[in-house]
């Protein structure tokens, strides 16, 4: 049985849609606000959700009804269905992005654009990169680049650390992750993430299900197919922070690797989404998806 997508939709139904896919273990609300209300006033249909076992969405029992990556990818297709559309752009944000560059190659008939930021190439192994990056060891010839060194050393403490033991050390911790994948190039607003990480809190049917995802990685580890990012043929924008600290560098072979794609560096962003760069991100997408 399918598990149930919880998604809402702002914006005119007339008007060209974008679907927002938001990045492993993340729920939709990660897109924030404000961005999606400039989206909307630009005249575009917009729609957020959340990826199955996050948010509103059900929570899957993994020892009883396994998935892959493939049936997240899949999700986005019927989130689609549900709402009603052949076709749309997609506006993908880090994992997000890996799924919207697969729909493009396997689905191009469903993806007028594709806009991905702070993502790796499909095909790249950057699951790979990363974990052996925590585990100190060295990087086969030819291998994405390394995630910084602030966020190895905040992941290797996070994985051996006891659980929080309250609904506070939770949140702090929730804000502490935050704070790394906002990078050094824009100023840390502890408030906003307080308040934004108690949304998300709040709103987690069971916030362990996530680990589900990382679970559907191991499962079918040659989830990314290798060497099939020239069959993309919707016009595509790439985006990436000058201080993103998670997949630095990867925007500029994503941009090289799909032909016709567009690089868009964003001073100062890291792999968060800060007010700082709403506009300059709405201003982005919009002209990217005008018809």
């Amino acid at each position: 049985m399918q598990p149930n997508i919880w998604s809402e939709e702002f914006g005119a139904a007339t008007d060209a849609p974008i679907v927002l896919v938001m990045g492993s273990m993340s729920q939709g609300v990660l897109w924030p606000d404000e961005f999606v209300g400039r989206l909307t006033a630009g005249g575009r249909r917009v729609i957020r959700y959340d990826h199955r076992d996050t948010g509103r969405s059900d929570p899957v029992d993994f020892e009883k009804e396994p998935y892959t990556w493939d049936d997240i990818k899949n999700d986005v297709l019927r989130v689609m269905d549900a709402h009603g559309l052949e076709s749309a752009h997609l506006v993908c944000h880090s994992a997000g992005g890996l799924l919207g560059q697969l729909i493009a190659v396997e689905r191009p008939e469903r993806v007028r654009t594709l806009t991905v930021i702070g993502s790796s190439p499909l095909g790249g192994g950057e699951g790979g990169v990363i974990m052996r990056a925590l585990m100190g060891e060295p990087q086969p010839e030819g291998s994405l680049p390394e995630p910084d060194p602030e966020f190895v050393a905040f992941y290797q403490r996070l994985f051996t650390a006891p659980p929080p033991g309250d609904r506070r050390e939770q949140i702090d911790r929730m804000i502490a992750e935050q704070r790394v994948l906002h990078g050094t190039g824009l100023p840390f607003d502890e408030d906003a993430a307080r308040r934004l990480q108690e949304r998300i809190l709040d709103r987690a049917r069971d916030l362990a299900a996530v680990a589900n995802h990382r679970r559907a990685a191991m499962a079918r580890p040659d989830f990314e197919p290798v060497g099939v990012l020239d069959r993309v043929k919707a016009p595509t924008l790439v985006i990436e922070g000058t201080h993103e600290p998670a997949k630095p560098g990867h925007g500029a072979i994503i941009a090289d690797l799909i032909p016709g794609a567009r690089l868009l560096m964003v001073e100062g962003m890291g792999h968060t989404l800060p007010p700082e760069v709403h506009e300059e991100l709405a201003e982005a997408v919009l002209a990217h998806t005008a018809e």
